[in-house]
């Protein structure tokens, strides 16, 4: 995989860019940030790494 395509993919999954994305389609923040928060633990760092 290429760098480019490396660095692509580690902005799009990163539970930040989810938080954003999720806020300008518009959910609450409150819900945005429960639904990203879940998102790092189960899928992002799901052994707490």
């Amino acid at each position: 995989m290429s760098r480019r395509i490396a660095n692509a993919l580690r902005h799009r999954l990163n539970p930040l860019h989810l938080y954003c994305r999720l806020c300008d389609l518009g959910l609450p923040t409150r819900l945005a940030r429960g639904l990203s928060a879940g998102y790092e633990r189960v899928l992002y760092h799901p052994f707490g790494g």
